[in-house]
């Protein structure tokens, strides 16, 4: 083989050694990173809690102008 070849070689044995090292320190029962929770194992899923979105038309019917008004300021940020 030719040196460029032998020198390719050597640093692909580096980095994969590199690689099982950090795995072995990444997945270490008494490793510090999972104890301090920078490295978890499980992430907490996501959720939204919304309150009441849809509003009926016989409710907007029996509103006052006024009344839709706010909605709508509410509903823009506004308020």
């Amino acid at each position: 083989m030719s040196e460029e070849n032998n020198e390719m070689l050597l640093l692909m044995k580096e980095l994969v050694e590199k690689v099982k090292n950090l795995e072995r320190a990444v997945y270490n029962d008494d490793n510090l990173l999972m104890k301090s929770g920078f490295v978890v194992t499980s992430t907490p899923t996501p959720s939204m809690s919304v309150g009441e979105t849809e509003i009926s038309d016989d409710k907007i019917a029996k509103m006052e102008w006024k009344e839709i008004n706010d909605m709508v300021s509410r509903i823009e940020g506004s308020v």
